[in-house]
């Protein structure tokens, strides 16, 4: 590789964006022309794997082996049990893991790859289906697949036309349509896929309000109706949380008092006043089994720093902004 040193010039720096663009365009038309060609065949995929029990194995060699690992990883993550596995492994013990109730997906884009020889064959002495992902139905794994895959053959976004880019660009379009069938046909939730996805933003959106406070959530600071204004205030303060919950005798929530009411109180003679004649009656409150993201919506849209989470009429926690921002709920 040759290194050069000098700086681009503006003419070239114009060049290389011409050309990231053409990039991009290639890829469009690539995967417009994908959608073209798309028939039942992706169906027919679909239950194949539906009527089996087993793991689907997904293989592929060089980057059709990378792209194979991106979609064993959707499959595991909405729904269908997968796992990639490198096909020269295979011929060397790895065999063993294509059980007689799993499916074979693999990808070759010329359908010709010698390291796919071993496991098709093999899939074929003891019946185990195999999807074929390829641009040739006419090659080796085509002619050894249940069910072929075709892609559209078109050109390659490499200047030389080799380096795998618009071909494994459509490879990780079929793998994510097929995915998202077998998610669809499955009936495949929202709370299942929280499930399978506890990390990152993500995870942390499908986590709901009760998992979010654990076992020990603290009692969120309250007063009675007939609660004086100091005792409101006092309550406020050590709450910490900028609001404070009025109760019910019966100890349902029937409002809530924030800093900020107590400020506008001000503008009245305050030692007349109690909870319930400064309390929102109306505020906005959560389930337990809400979801986080729920919240940061509740929060947003009502413009609000905080909310009550409510158990069978009764306020069982509170919900600050800041908390959810330290958390990395909200950015």
């Amino acid at each position: 590789m040759t290194a050069i040193s000098a700086p681009s010039t503006p003419e070239q720096l114009a060049a290389m964006s011409d050309r990231a663009r053409e990039v991009v365009r290639l890829n469009i038309e690539a995967l417009e022309a994908l959608e073209r060609s798309l028939d039942s065949s992706i169906a027919r995929a679909a239950d194949v794997i539906l009527s089996r029990p087993g793991y689907v194995v997904v293989t592929g060699m060089g980057k059709s082996g990378h792209i194979g690992g991106k979609i064993a990883a959707t499959l595991a993550s909405t729904g269908t049990n997968s796992f990639f596995v490198h096909p020269a492994e295979m011929s060397h013990g790895d065999l063993g893991m294509l059980r007689p109730d799993t499916t074979l997906l693999a990808l070759s884009n010329s359908g010709e790859s010698r390291e796919l020889r071993d496991p098709l064959i093999f899939c074929a002495r003891n019946d185990i289906p195999v999807i074929g992902l390829t641009q040739r139905p006419q090659s080796f794994l085509g002619r050894h697949s249940d069910v072929c895959l075709t892609m559209p053959k078109v050109a390659e976004a490499c200047p030389n036309g080799l380096a795998p880019t618009t071909s494994t660009l459509m490879s990780l379009a079929m793998g994510d349509a097929l995915a998202m069938v077998l998610m669809d046909r499955r009936g495949f939730t929202r709370e299942d896929f929280g499930l399978h996805h506890p990390g990152g933003s993500l995870g942390m959106s499908l986590q709901t309000v009760r998992e979010w406070m654990g076992d020990n959530a603290a009692a969120p600071a309250s007063v009675p109706l007939d609660a004086d204004f100091r005792t409101v205030v006092s309550a406020i303060t050590e709450g910490r949380k900028g609001a404070v919950a009025v109760l019910a005798p019966d100890g349902a929530l029937a409002g809530m008092i924030t800093d900020g009411d107590v400020r506008r109180a001000f503008a009245n003679d305050i030692t007349t006043l109690h909870a319930e004649d400064i309390m929102s009656r109306s505020p906005i409150t959560v389930d337990p089994q809400a979801r986080m993201s729920d919240v940061v919506d509740l929060l947003s849209a009502n413009k609000i720093s905080n909310l009550f989470v409510v158990d069978e009429r009764r306020p069982v926690a509170i919900i600050h902004i800041a908390e959810l921002m330290q958390a990395g709920y909200v950015s």
